[in-house]
């Protein structure tokens, strides 16, 4: 990698809270080579790594845990078409370069230089795919509502990189539903499943085909985040027969039923696949508590990569 963004190699853009390892520019550098990244795409990763660093995100125990988890990276704004990331068909799947190699280097750097290494300090029951690379960008074109970029407050003509600590993926078919409740009822029922159903944040992206018909009739994305709140819940009930009722949990979110997430703000919703198909997907958290929050940074410009 040439100078980027015009750091000194022994910038630290990130430390492990248990053990104390820092990832430097240079680090992080060496990694993104190994991983096949082009130098343009180096912002992202640095941005990436700097969001992680935050205290919120709770990067130990996301990479420690259980709970299988993998920094999903969703990246919005300008630098998505000036890097070549893929928002659209199969855009969590093979054939992009930038969101292949930008999610591997990630991958990369959790493991070399943080030694989160898989059966030893990495206790990931089952993981899943996106452990080895978990990174999407999010589609302008098609999308009826604001960037993440714009939500964020960012500037016009800045990017943004969102990190998340999600789970597997899990796709939600509908192909016949022509109505906003039909879309989101059918997401809602995906987050609410009990197996996924906790008071941790949510990734909801919807397919072009999906967001064209939700918003066909006038729902905001603070409308779809509301409606999604509301309807991805289970009765205490249900939760209690099958062990997952916790009483901290119903008190903290106080409300009757047992939703996911503690208000509709913690539903992420963005656009992203192919111009057809009636396919959007669900990420759940790692935890059954608010163990990460999201977290997300501008992404600088990368200096001498021509």
């Amino acid at each position: 990698m040439r100078a980027l963004e015009g750091r000194p190699p022994e910038t630290v853009l990130a430390q492990h809270p248990a053990t104390g390892l820092k990832c430097t520019v240079q680090a992080a550098a060496i990694n993104a080579v190994m991983a096949g990244c082009l130098p343009e795409y180096f912002p992202v990763i640095t941005a990436a790594l700097e969001a992680m660093d935050e205290a919120p995100f709770n990067f130990h125990g996301s990479t420690a845990s259980t709970g299988g988890s993998a920094p999903l990276l969703i990246v919005s704004g300008p630098v998505t078409d000036d890097i070549g990331m893929n928002a659209g068909g199969s855009l969590f799947g093979p054939g992009n370069r930038a969101n292949a190699t930008i999610g591997r280097a990630v991958r990369l750097i959790v493991m070399n230089v943080f030694r989160m290494v898989p059966g030893i300090s990495d206790r990931s029951t089952q993981g899943h795919p996106g452990k080895y690379s978990f990174c999407i960008a999010e589609r302008a074109d098609l999308n009826p509502w604001p960037s993440l970029t714009e939500e964020q407050g960012y500037p016009p003509g800045v990017s943004s990189v969102t990190v998340y600590a999600g789970g597997g993926f899990v796709n939600v078919e509908n192909h016949g539903g022509n109505t906003p409740e039909a879309i989101l009822d059918t997401v809602a029922d995906a987050m609410a499943n009990y197996g996924c159903i906790t008071l941790g944040q949510s990734v909801v992206v919807l397919s072009p085909e999906h967001a064209n018909i939700t918003a066909s009739t006038g729902f905001s994305k603070t409308d779809v985040q509301r409606y999604l709140f509301e309807a991805a819940k289970r009765p205490v009930e249900g939760m209690k027969a099958l062990g997952k009722f916790r009483q901290q949990d119903y008190d903290l979110q106080g409300r009757e039923d047992m939703h996911r997430g503690l208000e509709p703000a913690d539903i992420l919703v963005t656009v992203g696949g192919g111009d057809a198909g009636g396919h959007s997907c669900f990420i759940p958290s790692w935890s059954r508590e608010r163990s990460s929050l999201m977290q997300s940074k501008p992404i600088g410009v990368c200096i001498d990569c021509d």
